[in-house]
């Protein structure tokens, strides 16, 4: 038996008193209320206890976890595709993406930036996250034709036709090419690819470094943070990863920051749907970037400028329509114009006389 005749250690510590804190209740609550608080707080403990000491009911979690995991590893599939020599000189080509962009060569929709992370879409592009009006899956639309530049030649013969032959996709399948350029520390959150605006699979062909790609994360920021993943799945530099069914359409996946170690970039080959909404489609009359009429110039009057009408006052138009009605109350008008204009005339030469100087009168 232990000391203090307790045979069970948690049976000591629910009797243990803690005087400090009782006083520190009993000030703040009524003894009604105290007795709700010790019996919420004694099933709060028993529940936590019972989590830990009941086996069935953490093999429930565990089981229900891997069933979610085994239904993510059949929507995925992976291959080694890219040679070292291959994955340099694709990664050469990247380099000269990022200093295109750097240079202001490609169209305006073309390049996203993020902090440690920059996107660039070819062939078709997309509105997603803070550029939504309204948020939410579902309200993505694709940008209208021409707003992003064509998919480049190097991603044709280097990456698409490899693929098509080694029957990874099909012949034609490709018209969207996505480039996420992430730094050490970059992430993209929890997301599912639209299912209204592209078909399946999803490709991505990876290069620069080892990563990892997580399904069923949850993040939370200021700090960021990420729940446990249902899945981890290594990627590798020059390995293809392909998702479909689960993987790509029931449950989200990311990237960590945690798991960006080293500069990485990623390709992702899609394929938009022939009805995908376009942002056209939604707002015919909305002007595009090379559509937006010009901004409408100030009208200039060719006549000269009266050097001298910057020291006459000016004549309102209540003053002009007084004078049109002459059946108005002259006194109206003066205590109305007159008397004003004659008191601000007051206070102006009050003001120049207590500084001392005169004011140069500008012309505007």
């Amino acid at each position: 038996m232990a000391a203090g005749g307790y045979a069970d250690l948690r049976e000591k510590l629910k009797s243990a008193a803690t005087p400090h804190g009782e006083e520190l209740r009993s000030t703040q609550y009524t003894d009604g209320k105290k007795e709700q608080e010790k019996e919420g707080g004694g099933r709060k403990r028993r529940s936590r206890e019972s989590d830990e000491d009941d086996p069935e009911r953490s093999d429930d979690s565990c089981e229900q976890r891997e069933l979610e995991a085994r239904r993510v590893r059949s929507g995925v599939a992976q291959r080694a595709v890219f040679s070292q020599e291959e994955c340099a000189r694709i990664e050469a080509r990247i380099d000269e993406v990022v200093s295109r962009a750097e240079a202001g060569l490609y169209r305006e929709h073309t390049v996203d930036r993020a902090p440690l992370r920059n996107k660039y879409f070819f062939g078709e592009g997309y509105t997603y996250g803070a550029q939504l009006e309204k948020r939410g899956p579902g309200q993505e639309r694709l940008y209208r034709k021409g707003e992003v530049d064509d998919i480049p030649g190097w991603v044709h013969d280097l990456v698409i036709k490899r693929l098509v032959a080694d029957g990874v996709i099909p012949d034609g399948f490709v018209n969207s090419a996505v480039i996420n350029d992430y730094q050490p520390g970059g992430c993209i959150v929890s997301h599912v690819d639209p299912l209204h605006i592209f078909a399946r699979p999803i490709v991505s062909v990876s290069f620069f470094s080892d990563s990892a790609l997580c399904f069923g994360c949850r993040f939370q920021f200021k700090p960021i943070r990420v729940s446990e993943p249902v899945l981890v799945l290594p990627v590798k530099r020059g390995s293809v990863t392909v998702l479909s069914g689960y993987a790509a359409d029931d449950i989200t996946h990311c990237i960590r920051p945690q798991d960006i170690k080293e500069r990485r970039a990623v390709i992702i080959l899609r394929k938009t749907k022939p009805d995908a909404p376009r942002l056209d489609s939604e707002n015919p009359l909305r002007f595009s970037p090379i559509e937006r009429p010009p901004p409408l110039k100030a009208k200039r009057s060719h006549r000269r400028a009266d050097p001298d009408a910057a020291h006459r006052p000016r004549v309102l138009e209540m003053d002009k329509e007084e004078n049109r009605h002459p059946s108005l109350s002259r006194h109206r008008r003066h205590s109305n114009s007159s008397e004003n204009y004659w008191r601000r005339g007051q206070e102006h030469d009050k003001h120049r006389e207590s500084s001392g100087r005169k004011v140069k009168m500008r012309r505007h």
